[in-house]
């Protein structure tokens, strides 16, 4: 068996980077970035007035004018106007251009317009350029304003847009086949004998791919006949970039996907982890470079890993960055056997002191799936260490 962190490297060092796609503006968000985005123009791309008011000379303020002739009205999207005269204010909207010859402005709420003219409230002190998002102070023209790898969020397709881009170069959307193996698999809406168990595994790993961005994803269920599996398989090898199955894969009589693999063409790179749960999983690499997750069948087992080793290798295929690390502090004692890295359900909590505590949550066996439900995510407890007391800070992962 390997280590959970050699396994990690193992799949990052195999795993096929995905293409590019160019799609509409429209179509971008969550989508993986492919490209820098530079900025159009500088941003903002001229004084813009952030008050409706009045703009004005602050020099005349100074020099003790305070009833300023109304020369025009400056509204947003309209060409810049220019002041006439050192004693004429031009009335503001917010978001319209500070015009020429002005650089203070006045909230309306502090003037009086009389008979053409706008008298400053008295006693109030206008500051220069106060209300004035100047030009280019967020970012100048050229700027790279958005990096390559950013999963695009709406924020970002704001950004996009001020960049008068139409389209974005994004990463393609990986063909990802989950498939269920096993007899005893039943699904939902079917009817069920006393000894068969409900289908759960499959559409809990679609549920999940898909919540981290991956719309591409078809759920599939194989009984447990090496010349189906060995049939379906290749179908699904040849149209496939990514196969993710659960079950089959153990050392049992009817575990036959690890051979059905291997008669396809697909090369093992491991089996077997030091973990639990997920000890059995295996993952290889097809002929045509498509690759192969071998998930537990346990739907603990199940669902750990397809956190744990497939959604940072679809990640790390799209060419996004690696997840920041974080870290929870354990809010009880729990002891577990040595020489097994344990992934453990927490459900957390954040303190006054912003400090994210997780509490342990145990399933009764790595079948017990309804455990899971409400959970936050898991922690990884060192293989090295049977006890962890109250306190310990531990590697979190979130669902």
């Amino acid at each position: 068996m390997i280590s959970t962190s050699e396994a990690s490297q193992l799949i990052a060092g195999t795993m096929p980077e995905v293409g590019c796609e160019t799609v509409a503006l429209a179509d971008c968000a969550g989508r993986v970035l492919r490209e820098t985005i530079h900025a159009e123009r500088d941003q903002p791309p001229f004084d813009r007035v952030t008050m409706d008011g009045i703009a004005f000379s602050y020099d005349s303020f100074d020099a003790g004018v305070r009833r300023f002739r109304i020369q025009a009205r400056q509204h947003a999207g309209e060409p810049r106007l220019e002041l006439a005269d050192a004693d004429n204010c031009i009335e503001i909207m917010t978001g319209a251009v500070l015009p020429l010859g002005c650089d203070c402005v006045i909230p309306v709420e502090r003037i009086e317009v009389v008979e053409g003219a706008a008298i400053v409230e008295d006693g109030y002190q206008p500051e220069r350029r106060r209300f004035v998002h100047a030009q280019g102070s967020d970012h100048r023209a050229g700027t790279s304003v958005l990096q390559r790898g950013a999963r695009i969020t709406p924020m970002d397709v704001a950004v996009i847009a001020s960049c008068g881009k139409e389209s974005v170069s994004v990463s393609a959307q990986p063909t990802i086949r989950v498939i269920s193996t096993g007899d005893e698999l039943i699904a939902p809406g079917q009817a069920i004998e006393a000894h068969q168990v409900r289908l759960s595994n499959g559409p809990a790993v679609v549920a999940m791919l898909q919540t981290h961005g991956y719309s591409d994803v078809a759920h599939d269920h194989l009984a447990d006949d090496r010349d189906v599996l060995q049939t379906r398989l290749a179908e699904h090898l040849a149209s496939a970039d990514v196969l993710v199955l659960s079950g089959g894969v153990s050392m049992g009589k009817a575990d036959f996907v690890p051979g059905a693999l291997a008669e396809l063409g697909v090369k093992v790179v491991f089996h077997k982890i030091s973990q639990r749960p997920g000890l059995p999983m295996w993952f290889g690499i097809g002929a045509n470079r498509e690759a192969v997750f071998a998930l537990p069948g346990n739907p603990v087992s199940t669902l750990v890993c397809c956190r744990q080793y497939v959604v940072p290798a679809l990640r790390q295929a799209s060419g996004r960055a690696p997840a920041r690390a974080e870290y929870a502090v354990l809010t009880r004692d729990v002891t577990f056997k040595p020489q097994l890295t344990n992934f453990l359900p927490v459900k957390l909590a954040v303190t006054d002191a912003a400090r994210i505590e997780a509490s342990p949550v145990m399933t009764n066996t790595s079948g017990d799936f309804t455990a899971l439900s409400g959970t936050d995510g898991y922690v990884e407890l060192h293989r090295e260490t049977t006890e962890f007391s109250t306190g310990s800070v531990l590697p979190l992962h979130r669902w």
